[in-house]
């Protein structure tokens, strides 16, 4: 009956192992991904991801698209979450710049998700993760444009 419950604990313990890293890394960030971002603004890395400060102070690397006064962002995590009652005010790095703006997850609107996915992930699975709208002129309403 020992060896049951000692192979029930470690499966168990095996199968919570990716999503407890998956959270930890998400709750932490990366490090040296932001280091990077920070020391090497003109990096291949920096081309393509940002350092994004949440409403609750959480610091994440994301990757980007930077148009027309706009960046949008894919969530494939439960960040995104933060933002869902929005716009809410963000902090950002981007190319080495500080900005601020006012950021929303796009929940509806599946036309313009499925545009601003098409160029900031061209190659990933169509209708997978959240869009975030980064407005950085306060008189930006949001929405397509």
């Amino acid at each position: 009956m020992k060896l049951v419950y000692l192979a029930v604990t470690i499966v168990v313990l095996l199968a919570s192992a990716p999503p407890l890293l998956f959270y930890l890394q998400g709750r932490f960030g990366n490090p040296r991904v932001e280091r990077e971002l920070a020391q090497d603004p003109d990096g291949a890395r920096a081309r393509k991801v940002m350092l994004l400060k949440l409403p609750s102070g959480r610091q994440i690397p994301v990757n980007y698209l930077r148009e027309d006064g706009r960046i949008y962002a894919g969530a494939d995590g439960r960040w995104w979450q933060e933002l869902v009652d929005g716009p809410r005010p963000v902090e950002l790095l981007v190319r080495g710049e500080r900005l601020e703006g006012r950021a929303r997850a796009v929940l509806d609107e599946p036309a313009y998700r499925k545009a601003i996915f098409a160029r900031l992930r061209p190659t990933a699975i169509p209708g997978f993760g959240t869009l975030v709208e980064i407005r950085l002129d306060p008189q930006d309403p949001g929405g397509p444009r």
